[in-house]
Parts: C-alpha cells; structure tokens; sequence
C-alpha cells in the first residue's frame, strides 16, 4: 500500500501549523504576524495580504500600505480586535506598527498558546492517522490487501505520523527560541 498518496494531508497540516506559529508575536516584526488577519471591508471579509502591500522596513516596524486608501481606517479596526497587543497608527495612506518589546509574562503566554496550536496539528496529524488505519484494515477485511501488507502499512504509517510530529516539534522548539530572545 502506498502512503505517499497521503503525504499531502501530513504537509496541510504542517503548514497551518506553520502559518500559526508565524502568527504569534515575536519582539521582532514580520509580515506573516498581519497577513492573515481578516478585514471586514466594503460589506466582504478579506485578509490584508489581500488588500496591501506588506514590509518591513526596520526589524520592530511592519508597514502597510493599502491599494485602497480607505481600507487603511478597516485595517487599523481589524489589528486593534486581533488580539495581538499591536498599536497600529494610520496616517491616511498606511498603517504603521511598532513592535513592542515582549515582557516576561507575555513572553510565557505566547510560548502556551503555540503549546496549544502544536498539540492541535498532533491532533490533526492522529486524526489522519486514525483515518488511514481505518481504511488499511477496511482493505484487509475485503481481502483487497494481506494481513503482512497491513502490518507493513501500519509500521509506515507510524514511521510517516513520527516524521510529521517531528516537523511540528521543530517548528514549535524554532519559534519557542524566538520567543525568548
């Protein structure tokens, strides 16, 4: 049995988590802290990626500069309800944010909430597991598959899920390390 085929569902996994993970705050600014925060703007929701440019012209300041000039007032409404303790200043034409520094006790909030999204995408990545395994033993039973094929199935599913928890122990440890710089 195959278990490349199920690779992609591992990677989605990994990769929101990424995408989570770079959502939390850091004491250094990047464009991922804001590019997904949703915008209600002209009656629609779309994230800022969507309606601005995004840089990072000093290491603690993210700019955003709206295509539309009257998003930037939605915008600056959106960062201030996101949570993510950020001043944004608008000057009519963008959206500044300074990053302030992290205290201690923010510091410790962040790195249980990343705790928390991790042991999320571990559930996911069982919950495939569980998934596959369903269907291998499902195989054997209409006699699609032997029971050897199940068990090597089984040993590669494991070493596959054991790959994946990897991938999102290096990402958590990577952006845990960040934290506390």
């Amino acid at each position: 049995m195959d278990l490349n085929q199920h690779k992609k569902q591992f990677d989605k996994v990994v990769e929101h988590f990424k995408g989570e993970a770079g959502s939390i705050r850091t004491g250094r600014a990047t464009s991922s802290l804001v590019d997904e925060i949703t915008v209600e703007h002209y009656g629609g929701k779309y994230q800022i990626k969507e309606l601005a440019s995004i840089s990072v012209p000093e290491p603690k300041t993210i700019l955003i500069q709206p295509w539309d000039k009257s998003a930037a007032e939605s915008i600056v409404k959106a960062i201030k309800n996101s949570n993510l303790g950020l001043n944004p200043i608008s000057d009519g034409q963008g959206v500044r944010l300074v990053m302030p520094a992290l205290t201690e006790e923010r510091r410790k909030e962040f790195i249980k909430l990343l705790g928390q999204k991790a042991e999320d995408a571990h559930i996911a990545v069982r919950r495939i597991r569980g998934e596959i395994w369903d269907d291998v033993q499902e195989r054997e039973k209409s006699h699609a598959i032997s029971e050897n094929e199940k068990f090597k199935a089984k040993d590669g599913l494991q070493k596959l899920v054991d790959e994946y928890n990897k991938k999102i122990e290096e990402i958590q440890k990577k952006k845990e390390e960040e934290l506390m710089i």
